[in-house]
């Protein structure tokens, strides 16, 4: 774990700032900036983010800097990551693949 010493930094989500604090996944930032969803389910438009925490459940698949279907919560975040929601309607994610 990195000391507490170590000093926040910015990255984007949706053209939004975002502070993270070293150590954070980017669903721990986004969580922690009071974004809890970020995606919309293929069907019903049900809104996702951060579920199980630990990469099994795909719920929380972002774009990073231009990576489509990254999972959020195994994502560390970094200093100028650019982060977009997810696709919503009919389109195809990670486990249709």
């Amino acid at each position: 774990m990195p000391p507490e010493t170590a000093q926040p930094f910015d990255l984007s989500f949706d053209g939004r700032t975002i502070h993270a604090r070293p150590g954070q996944s980017v669903g721990a930032a986004l969580v922690a900036a009071g974004v809890v969803a970020w995606r919309t389910t293929r069907g019903e438009g049900r809104p996702r983010g951060l579920f199980c925490g630990i990469g099994v459940c795909y719920d929380c698949l972002i774009t990073v800097d231009g990576r489509p279907d990254q999972r959020a919560c195994l994502v560390p975040a970094a200093e100028g990551m650019r982060l977009e929601s997810g696709r919503t309607g009919g389109e195809t994610d990670a486990r249709e693949r």
